[in-house]
């Protein structure tokens, strides 16, 4: 047996400790990112609910024996309040309202807008925590009190997906909702806002003939609900710009009007207070989520008992007095001129303020968890009822802030209190003098001061173990990247060393002691946590990262074995050393900018592309074309991040994108047989001819690229006609896209077929999952990539001829891969780059805002947020599986180890995952807090979803076969 190399002469029984130790090493990468991505929750964005708080009980009489609240889901303010072309109002009913009868202003919601946390915002007056998406927007997470909880009963129509929330486990409720089949968004959805109408007015009918019913309605602190969907689903489906979704605005005033209507004719009293709003905006391009104004910004209509009437705008009632909404939109925002109101008072609110705004109308207690902060100006009410309405809303946050800080308070060994309320008691003590004073307006800004540092009080403790934590997640992330470069360094370079973990007795016996003491030091800790009472997360954190850094110190001696061997090297060495690190760094931080510029992308790629063909002119000739090819490739990919992240709709370019995906892979087809002979080409080819078997497959995958581009124009055109999806349309594009896929894996295993029928197995679902320009984007990647491929393969014959054999010959024993050497820190790294792009080349994967759900109507037009989802996150991953397919091929053609590269790749996007740790924002927009987040997200989940792209594309690349003239070069030397 062969002695030399890093696995000595025990080769078995390297491998399989090599194997076993891998697999362990990615279940634990993928357990410690899934941990430690949960950290941002309880450092940044703790749950906000507290359980244990006492309602407050008004002192007040209720304005309003009943209330009735319309939620137009996904409308937008501005399309609301502004005329029509014909300078006409929209929302005629709702708009003489405004000047006649009610309030009106703008209600700011928080992202992330959507319909779950829009509607917990409004009726339970608290902005759900984003750690809420992990548990569902539609599942109940948390128990949490509302207004429907604290009213005497709640009567509910509308949605599958927001009715239920509310209502589905309250037993003093009526309700009902639609099926999902319903929601459609092929069709005019419209139809679902007078479903409700029709329920709510069945309901008054039958109540004339149920005296049960009549006696029930009759009752005080009564409540109705009526979720309007329509222009959610019409925003999606037609752009909130389309005729359909201004026609929804109209349809949804006839529904305020018939519901006030059938109100005050059926009551007859006077006593029934409105409230019309929306739980989010809808974007230009038909979605929502993001910060951005048009969805942030929803209309709020209030009228009726208790709530005063319009007030003409002056200097006096019109000043900015500094204070910033949820979505930092500034307090005196000036109101636009084609929406016709400047004359009119505008009062803008927080969307969580309309929950105790509803709960003062009805003399209710606020929801226990709300932080809404009641709109004075919204309700008529005396002086002394209004200081009273006041202090009922800052006692309940204050209550709050006494249970987060008692229960905080019984669990530390160390309590740090916020300070600014130590005094709290005598300030309630110094109200309630002024109040019984009748000193009305010192009661009421002492009561407004109160509020707003009880506020601070509960922000203190949701941040209360910031440093902690912070310390504890950043030492686990770089004992995480230390330990995966010594286990690199170990397995797959020719440094000495134990890789196999063969030690001796006494590394053995120093070891078992290192392990002991860690041991104790992580059991010592957790008791610690445990004697707080620290969530089960906490210890978590603390154990993953104590076991890290236990196994590091355990290495000791290779450590030191690795400094000596390093220290002993030349200084051309360590000067070559260093500026590989200071590159990577440079490159890692160039990916960390470019999440939030996308045209950072557009000079790399200019740049690259001079650069290589610059350096390629110089090293071969330059009739192989490869130096042209290369640069060209790379500027025509730099185009696309200087486009538009809002893809607009552009059928005819998806069709294009078809023709001239056919045509390269023609081109390719050509080379495969006629450039093998050509040196810097032999290596990818295979110049042997083809059967007609595999002749015929080319032809079959060129045919169903074709087929898709044809389906893209009918679905798409039938659907703009006739608003629905034919069933013999769906079933060809499903057919078409799951069979095209299948194929590649019964072309030839020379690389550049077997690529070439992937690139076309992927584009059919791909050109049906598209809307516009990212079609062609799928192509020019396609090119960079075989780029990247001639490449490397033209270094690699560089490196035979111009380097010793000493220097390419450093086998790992068992295998036919080669050590890697530091200069092979270019391909992960390459790899992040095409990776990061093809997640910005069409648009901002990390925006929550940037999916484009029309995307997905030549599949299914029926809404089904699973699947649309599921499609989606599939056409974003077809270009990574291109840049994943690349990358494998290129390990074989270089015959370095594939995993070693994919730990450098999981090494590399850690120190992203760092940086956009302390990123991390909760503070500012909530447009760059949801960013923040996203981006953390995206690096974190690498580890695993790139692991799985692995194991995926392995299918297909597994039996690739490369005429590389490496191996009988090693075999002769």
């Amino acid at each position: 047996m062969r002695s030399d190399g890093i696995l000595g002469n025990r080769e078995e029984r390297g491998r399989k400790w090599l194997r076993r130790r891998e697999r362990w090493l990615v279940a634990l990468g993928v357990v410690l990112h899934a941990v430690y991505m949960l950290s941002i929750f309880d450092i940044y964005f703790k749950t906000p609910i507290v359980h244990g708080v006492d309602p407050v009980t008004p002192r007040f009489a209720a304005p309003a024996k009943r209330l009735v609240l319309l939620v137009a889901d996904g409308l937008r303010a501005d399309k609301f309040f502004e005329l029509d072309a014909e300078g006409n109002h929209r929302a005629p009913f709702l708009r003489g309202i405004i000047e006649r009868q009610g309030r009106w202003g703008v209600s700011h919601a928080r992202p992330p807008t959507e319909s779950r946390p829009g509607h917990v915002s409004i009726i339970a007056g608290f902005y759900e925590d984003p750690s809420a998406v992990t548990k569902g927007w539609k599942a109940n997470p948390v128990e949490f009190d509302s207004v429907f909880n604290r009213s005497r009963h709640t009567i509910s129509f509308g949605s599958p997906d927001i009715v239920p929330i509310f209502c589905s486990a309250l037993e003093h409720s009526t309700w009902d909702t639609y099926p999902h089949e319903f929601e459609d968004f092929a069709t005019d959805a419209s139809f679902l806002d007078m479903w409700s109408l029709d329920k709510f007015q069945s309901l008054l009918n039958r109540s004339r003939e149920d005296p049960k019913l009549k006696e029930l309605l009759q009752q005080d602190n009564l409540v109705v609900f009526l979720h309007l969907l329509g222009c959610d689903s019409n925003g999606h489906a037609h752009k909130p710009y389309s005729s359909i979704y201004l026609n929804n605005v109209k349809v949804v005033d006839h529904v305020a009007e018939s519901v006030y209507n059938l109100v005050q004719d059926y009551f007859k009293d006077n006593r029934t207070a409105y409230i019309f709003t929306a739980d989010h905006g809808m974007s230009d391009k038909g979605s929502h989520g993001d910060g951005h104004p048009s969805n942030t910004d929803t209309p709020l209509v209030a009228w009726g008992a208790g709530v005063k009437y319009p007030k003409p705008i002056s200097s006096n009632n019109h000043s900015d007095c500094g204070f910033k909404f949820v979505d930092d939109h500034v307090h005196d925002a000036p109101t636009p001129v084609e929406w016709g109101l400047h004359d009119l008072e505008r009062v803008d609110v927080n969307q969580a303020d309309i929950a105790p705004l509803m709960s003062t109308l009805l003399g209710l207690p606020c929801p226990v968890n709300s932080v809404g902060s009641l709109p004075l100006d919204y309700i008529n009410m005396t002086k002394a009822d209004e200081v009273e309405a006041v202090l009922s809303n800052t006692k309940e946050i204050l209550n709050q802030f006494l249970r987060k800080s008692y229960i905080k308070r019984s669990n530390s060994l160390y309590f740090k209190p916020f300070k600014p309320l130590s005094h709290y008691s005598s300030t309630l003590d110094k109200i309630e003098g002024l109040i019984s004073a009748r000193d009305y307006e010192a009661a009421m800004n002492l009561s407004q001061n109160l509020r707003s540092l009880a506020l601070q009080g509960l922000h203190y403790f949701q941040t209360y173990d910031w440093l902690m934590l912070m310390s504890v997640i950043t030492l686990g992330y770089v004992g995480w990247m230390i330990y995966l470069l010594l286990h690199v360094l170990q397995s797959y370079t020719s440094l000495p060393g134990n890789s196999f973990g063969m030690e001796e007795t006494l590394q053995k016996n120093n070891r078992g002691k290192i392990y002991v003491y860690g041991s104790i030091l992580t059991g010592m800790l957790c008791l610690l946590l445990l004697l707080e009472q620290s969530p089960p997360l906490y210890h978590a954190y603390m154990i993953t990262t104590s076991f890290l850094w236990v196994q590091i110190i355990s290495e000791y001696k290779f450590i030191n074995t690795l400094w000596k061997q390093v220290s002993r090297r030349r200084m051309n060495y360590i000067i070559k050393l260093l500026a590989t690190i200071a590159i990577s760094v440079f490159i890692l931080e160039f990916l960390v900018n470019s999440f939030t510029e996308r045209k950072l992308y557009t000079w790399c790629f200019l740049i690259a592309g001079a650069t290589a063909s610059f350096y390629l002119f110089k090293s071969i000739p330059w009739r192989s074309g490869i130096p042209i090819y290369v640069c060209i490739a790379c500027w025509l990919l730099s185009l696309f991040t200087l486009m538009p992240a809002e893809i607009p709709d552009n059928n005819e370019l998806v069709v294009c994108s078809g023709i001239i995906i056919i045509i390269i892979a023609i081109i390719a087809r050509w080379l495969d047989f006629h450039a093998g002979v050509r040196k810097y080409w032999q290596s990818i080819c295979h110049c042997k001819s083809k059967s007609s078997s595999f002749s015929s497959l080319f032809y079959l995958q060129a045919l169903l690229v074709g087929l898709s581009s044809v389906m893209v124009y009918l679905s798409t055109v039938h659907r703009a006609e006739k608003q629905e999806l034919l069933a013999s349309h769906q079933l060809i594009n499903w057919s078409v896209a799951g069979f095209s896929m299948v194929l590649p894996l019964f072309s030839e295993n020379s690389l550049l077929s077997r690529l070439t029928s992937m690139f076309l197995g992927f584009a059919p679902p791909f050109l049906l999952l598209s809307i516009g320009y990212e079609a062609m984007f799928y192509a020019a990647l396609a090119l960079v990539l075989m780029a990247w491929i001639l490449l490397e393969n033209t270094l690699l014959n560089l490196n035979i001829v111009n380097k010793s054999s000493d220097s390419i010959n450093d086998l790992i024993h068992g295998s036919d891969y080669r050590s890697l050497q530091l200069s092979d820190a270019r391909i992960p790294l390459v790899f992040m780059v095409l990776f990061n792009v093809a997640f910005f080349g069409t648009g901002n994967f990390a925006s929550i805002a940037s999916f484009e759900i029309s995307s997905v109507y030549r599949f299914i037009t029926i809404f089904s947020p699973f699947l649309m989802a599921a499609l989606l996150i599939f056409k974003l991953f077809i270009p990574f599986m291109l840049v994943i397919c690349a990358f494998s091929a290129i390990t074989k053609l270089n015959q370095v180890p594939r995993m070693g590269c994919y730990f450098l790749v999981i090494l590399f996007s850690d120190v992203m995952t760092i940086h956009f740790f302390f990123l991390v924002r909760n503070k500012g927009s909530w447009m760059e807090i949801g960013n923040s987040i996203s981006h953390f997200g995206i690096m974190s989940a690498q580890v695993v979803f790139v692991l799985l792209l692995f194991a995926l594309t392995n299918t297909y690349t597994k039996d690739i076969q490369c005429n590389s003239a490496v191996p009988s070069t090693r075999k002769a030397n």
